[in-house]
């Protein structure tokens, strides 16, 4: 059965804003002191998922996670502040940047550690796929993200097509 797709009204960048604070405790870090990538990738998956939540206003499901970039290393005992948005929307989908900074709790110096793209899928009340509400673009830095958000969806697609078309996305036998 097709998604229904009723056209909902537009949202802002502003009404999906999210900021979550959170502190690296001594469990979510390496022998090096550091935090464990898979970590924030999980602080991040929520960022984008009440990003998303937020502008639909139903339930989301991750699409995929992409363009994770580790710029720099989160110590023990500091600070993690993640700033997410819904940056582009499509048909059923939407793409939310999520940027990670990490805090000195002694000094209160802020460092940007990693950035990364979420792709969620909205759902109806049945678990299918709806239609999510257009995007309003209200500066310059909101169209910015959307082009750059299209490039990426451009380029996914493109992987996935091309992955289809060879057989490379099936797992061999265990």
């Amino acid at each position: 059965m097709e998604p229904e797709l009723t056209q909902a009204p537009a949202h802002s960048v502003r009404r999906s804003q999210v900021e979550m604070t959170e502190h690296v405790l001594p469990e979510y870090t390496n022998s090096l002191g550091n935090i464990f990538g898979g970590q924030i990738m999980c602080w991040i998956d929520i960022c984008a998922a009440i990003a998303a939540q937020r502008h639909c206003r139903s339930v989301v499901v991750t699409r995929s996670i992409d363009a994770v970039e580790f710029i720099k290393p989160i110590k023990t005992g500091h600070i993690v502040v993640l700033r997410g948005q819904v940056n582009a929307t499509f048909h059923t989908s939407m793409e939310c940047g999520v940027s990670v900074w990490s805090e000195s709790p002694l000094t209160g110096e802020l460092h940007k550690a990693v950035k990364a793209y979420a792709t969620f899928v909205a759902l109806d009340e049945h678990g299918r796929p709806k239609k999510v509400p257009p995007l309003v673009l209200g500066s310059d830095e909101d169209r910015r993200r959307a082009d750059a958000a299209g490039a990426r969806r451009a380029a996914r697609l493109a992987v996935r097509a091309a992955s289809h078309d060879t057989g490379a996305s099936r797992l061999p036998p265990p």
